[in-house]
């Protein structure tokens, strides 16, 4: 899945750090924090967490990076993600994106995947499907906004 590309990418560069959007996420949730209480109220629905909440997350985790050139996995998820993400990114100049990476594998195949990893609470077939329908109904869209920037590439 695209955690295993990246971290695999990641691993072969010394030069590269890898971070999970949801990685990031379950670290908070596992902190036990209020943050992380909100968070897991989202998280265990297959619900996107509130837009303030991972984008100041995902920038925290950029800055704070050991390395120059970042993956993120499992972002943006949403058009209103993308957008107020690439607004952020416009407004500094201490973090540049140079692209968005789409793995594209068929649904059974992610499905597989999904309910064979056993992660925790989020890992069934009814959060799966509710995962698929956030994740496919803006793909379009986001696919749409990268190609015109020359950002979007394709793993499969």
């Amino acid at each position: 899945g695209k955690t295993t590309d990246a971290s695999l990418i990641a691993q072969a560069d010394a030069d590269v750090t890898h971070y999970s959007t949801g990685d990031l996420l379950r670290a908070e949730v596992a902190s036990g924090s209020e943050l992380g209480k909100t968070i897991d109220g989202f998280i265990s629905k297959g619900n996107l967490v509130p837009l303030d909440v991972v984008i100041n997350t995902i920038v925290s985790a950029l800055k704070a990076a050991p390395t120059k050139t970042v993956i993120i996995d499992g972002y943006p998820r949403s058009v209103e993600q993308m957008v107020e993400f690439d607004k952020v990114l416009s407004e500094q100049n201490e973090i540049c994106l140079k692209g968005v990476i789409e793995v594209r594998v068929s649904e059974q195949v992610a499905k597989d995947r999904v309910l064979g990893r056993s992660r925790g609470a989020d890992d069934n077939e009814e959060v799966f499907y509710n995962r698929m329908k956030v994740y496919t109904e803006p793909l379009e869209e986001i696919i749409s906004f990268y190609q015109k920037k020359k950002l979007h590439f394709i793993i499969d």
